[in-house]
């Protein structure tokens, strides 16, 4: 297999092979350096198909690239194709409204701890994602009234994802719900709904059971303010197919341990950044904030072996 490998022309794989394997690897090194290599992959790397998809999930150290800048780069490149896109950490009210202006028919939508979208932001990029079946916020500070937002201007929403940080607080007293009204009243196609560490009582789950009968799955993991006994149990089993109680285990909650982590105190040193020159065509200038010092955490590819060391197997015995 080495000897094999080592004299092979990948010039010569199928288009879809390479677009294949090009396509398992991260959307950071795609639009860093994959692109580079020859113009058969940058080719690849520019067909919007490639990003009807757009995920920067774990993306690591956000100190060594513009992020906004790369987001946006990949929604252009989707030509208004973008089906899905995942933001984590680094979401801004500019990147909301530059993916809604260029997406309209976007289905589905993940923002995770991005504190700097506003409840104005979401207010006025949404009206434009009417076609979002599936939308996630957590781990961010929208009103109940933005909620309501979205559900007016998103009638086939089905999955609905609203999560916090108070799960960490088990003492929770003051309960809320706003939050639980406005997705009671807008949200009535719901078929899932998760809750995590929702200060919600039994009243904001009673209008969730009113207003959403469509619902099949219900998470309140974390959701210290119910108290699921008698009659209100009886309904949540009886109405619901697939429940999650607040004291149900969160060892598969994506975020239990992400949200646990200690970073060290050198690492806000901002200093050592890689350079790299992106080439996106004479009808764009993207400056995704390079400098030319030091290492970044990701892998870089230059040449046809380096892309494909880590996925050839899965293509050839």
């Amino acid at each position: 297999m080495a000897d094999e490998s080592e004299t092979r022309n990948w010039l010569e794989l199928p288009r879809d092979v390479a677009g294949a394997i090009i396509s398992r690897v991260g959307i950071i090194e795609i639009l860093d350096s994959v692109q580079k290599v020859c113009t058969l992959w940058r080719d690849i790397c520019n067909d919007p198909s490639m990003w009807r998809s757009v995920d920067f999930h774990d993306v690591g150290d956000l100190r060594y690239y513009d992020l906004e800048k790369m987001c946006m780069r990949a929604v252009d490149l989707s030509k208004g194709g973008l089906d899905y896109i995942n933001i984590e950490d680094f979401g801004t009210d500019d990147i909301l409204a530059y993916i809604a202006e260029r997406s309209s028919r976007l289905r589905r939508l993940r923002l995770v701890s991005c504190p700097d979208i506003s409840d104005k932001g979401l207010r006025d990029a949404i009206p434009r994602l009417s076609f979002l079946e599936e939308l996630e916020i957590s781990y961010c500070s929208f009103s109940p009234a933005s909620l309501a937002v979205v559900g007016s201007c998103c009638p086939h929403l089905k999955l609905f994802k609203f999560n916090n940080h108070d799960y960490q607080g088990f003492g929770m007293r003051n309960h809320c719900d706003e939050a639980a009204q406005a997705i009671a009243q807008t949200m009535r196609e719901l078929r899932r709904l998760q809750l995590f560490g929702n200060k919600l009582s039994n009243f904001g789950l009673v209008a969730i059971l009113d207003g959403c009968s469509h619902l099949e799955s219900l998470d309140l993991r974390r959701c210290f303010n119910v108290t699921l006994q008698g009659d209100l149990e009886k309904r949540c089993v009886e109405q619901i197919k697939h429940l999650r109680r607040p004291n149900d285990s969160t060892q598969d909650e994506e975020f239990y341990e992400a949200y646990h982590k200690i970073y060290s105190s050198d690492e806000d040193d901002l200093s050592g950044f890689r350079g790299a020159d992106l080439i996106f065509g004479n009808d764009h200038d993207y400056d995704l904030g390079f400098s030319d010092d030091g290492d970044s955490p990701y892998p870089y590819y230059d040449d046809y072996d380096d892309i494909f060391e880590d996925y050839r197997d899965d293509f050839w015995e």
